[in-house]
């Protein structure tokens, strides 16, 4: 008898425990769905548990005070992000009148009589001044780029097209430094959901950068996948300097005049389109690839 009473009591432990560790997977489950709708989501609601378990409730509190600490940070964070961009839209666009001032006065004084030195000494700051007013349109570029993801307007778009309209509308200044661009486009039309003036804007900053670059050649291949990629030598550059690239104001000894916007606002546009973007370095050569998958595999 003793031995049956033995089992029983296992048994109905043995039940206890299970049914005490379904709950506690349970609540495990619902505080793994609830994190993952607070991380992507902007709620302030917390974390809920029905359960009276101590240890899941406790867990909760813990994720709950962190959860609102996170909030507080991406809020700061969000509005710091948004003031710097208001500043610099503000400060690009208040420097190009006086700017624009500047070089027609430059323009007269380039009219009249000039010493030799006087001559050298208005080109220096003619030189200046232009790069400074590329250095202004460039910010001002930026800052619309970085924050217009409200403002894009995504139709059907053809990338054989686009990518004809970009080389078509450089040809000139790519020829004029030597360079003869090679087109390689797929028979089948690529189509995609994209923001028409966005394309054109990330296509036309991938060649102005193959444009500093280039070491003579320069190949444009868009693929099926809506792929687009160049490829040009460049032999003052390497894998490191490639990788930051991307970097804001980064600029290397070969880009002579370059403000180091140019791909920063190409991959932010990019990324706004659920494309992605990339650089690197092999053999001698530049590669820089744009993804553009189709509206499904976004």
């Amino acid at each position: 008898m003793l031995p049956w009473l033995l089992c029983g009591v296992l048994a109905v432990f043995a039940a206890a425990l299970c049914a005490r560790l379904h709950l506690l997977q349970k609540s495990l489950d619902d505080i793994t769905d609830q994190l993952g709708d607070r991380l992507d989501g902007h709620t302030n609601n917390p974390i809920f548990l029905p359960t009276r378990d101590p240890h899941a409730r406790r867990l909760a509190a813990e994720l709950n005070v962190q959860l609102k600490e996170l909030r507080r940070l991406r809020q700061r964070y969000e509005d710091g992000d948004r003031e710097l961009k208001e500043a610099v839209t503000n400060v690009s666009h208040d420097l190009r009148t006086p700017l624009t001032a500047i070089c027609g006065y430059l323009e007269l004084l380039e009219k009249g009589e000039k010493t030799p030195d006087q001559a050298r000494y208005l080109a220096l700051i003619g030189g200046r001044t232009e790069a400074m007013k590329r250095l202004t349109e460039e910010l001002f570029r930026y800052s619309i780029a970085a924050s217009m993801e409200d403002e894009l307007t995504l139709e059907p778009v053809d990338l054989n097209g686009a990518v004809e309209e970009a080389v078509a509308s450089l040809y000139g200044a790519l020829v004029e430094a030597g360079i003869t661009p090679a087109v390689s486009l797929p028979e089948g039309r690529v189509v995609r959901e994209l923001d028409r003036n966005a394309l054109a804007r990330v296509l036309g900053n991938l060649l102005s950068n193959a444009l500093k670059y280039s070491a003579g050649d320069l190949e444009v291949t868009l693929a099926p996948d809506g792929t687009v990629t160049l490829s040009n030598a460049a032999d003052g550059l390497d894998e490191v300097r490639v990788g930051r690239l991307f970097d804001r104001f980064y600029t290397v000894e070969t880009g002579r005049g370059s403000t180091g916007l140019g791909l920063s606002i190409a991959r932010a546009l990019t990324e706004r389109m659920g494309g992605t973007i990339a650089a690197w370095y092999e053999g001698g050569r530049l590669w820089v690839s744009a993804c553009f998958p189709p509206a499904s595999l976004k």
